[in-house]
């Protein structure tokens, strides 16, 4: 899901980031709601403990709000760069936590990952970081550690349902919407397709995507989905070469067989499982 955001942003028009933010995020949101009617006790799963509602928020919102942030004081493909290490932070991270042993292959599986998706956002060419570009240089390393943190104390708070991540889009409209009043002009799309790709974003990579992200922090091996994490840029290059908006080229095949090999090194003992 993640990775037609990309495409769905790019059919998106001219709406300002935190606009955009804010619409997708009530869509999201949304979807949490309508599954209500068919269960109504799930809207209980929203009281939950100050801590959990503060993590929830600063996951989603924070990490958005700094990543836009970063966008516009740092060159894309540098703050893109940046900001992609929360799944070398969550792998690393994880071995922080109660129940779980970090291997050295994990690590080995992501810095194979980390080195495809270079590939994927610099397009095989160099990246050159400017001082003049700090601050959105430290934007976006807050936005990698944001969502690191975000996910392993996801993994933390494993008893709390995925259905409070309705109440963390909610709120996270709200402060996007909040934000674009402050800071951006209203700019509304322009065409039938435009809007269809706001919705896209709403029903997947804004919407759906958290609620299975969720659910796969609290339940998977939070080692392979880091690792595993690095297949979303390239996936998302994958999806703009079928719809026409790229090209194929030979970086893309070494980032795939680099970010495979490092998803299934650092899945090594998952695949390779003995049978008791």
């Amino acid at each position: 899901m993640w990775a037609l955001l990309a495409l769905f942003t790019a059919g998106s028009g001219q709406v300002p980031p935190f606009q955009l933010s804010a619409m997708t995020f009530a869509i999201g949101a949304c979807l949490g709601i309508l599954s209500w009617i068919w269960r109504p006790q799930a809207i209980k799963n929203l009281r939950q403990p100050a801590i959990v509602w503060l993590v929830g928020v600063v996951g989603l919102f924070g990490y958005h709000f700094l990543y836009f942030t970063a966008l516009r004081n740092a060159p894309p493909v540098d703050a893109s760069l940046i900001a992609y290490l929360w799944p070398l932070l969550i792998v690393v991270g994880s071995a922080l936590m109660p129940g779980e042993k970090l291997k050295y292959y994990h690590i080995a599986g992501t810095l194979l990952g980390l080195g495809g998706m270079v590939l994927v956002v610099t397009k095989g060419g160099g990246v050159g970081f400017e001082a003049r570009y700090g601050f959105g240089y430290l934007m976006a390393a807050l936005c990698a550690v944001t969502w690191a943190t975000y996910s392993l104390l996801s993994r933390r708070f494993k008893q709390v349902p995925t259905d409070a991540v309705t109440g963390f889009c909610v709120a996270t409209a709200l402060l996007s919407f909040l934000c674009h009043l402050l800071l951006e002009q209203t700019v509304w799309p322009e065409t039938t397709n435009q809007w269809i790709a706001i919705v896209g974003l709403g029903l997947l990579p804004v919407g759906a995507a958290f609620y299975a992200w969720d659910y796969g922090v609290k339940r998977g091996n939070i080692q392979v989905l880091g690792a595993a994490s690095y297949a979303a840029p390239l996936l998302s290059t994958l999806v703009l070469i079928v719809a026409g908006a790229a090209e194929p080229s030979w970086r893309i095949l070494a980032a795939c067989l680099l970010i495979t090999a490092g998803a299934v090194l650092a899945a090594k003992d998952m695949i390779f499982k003995r049978k008791s």
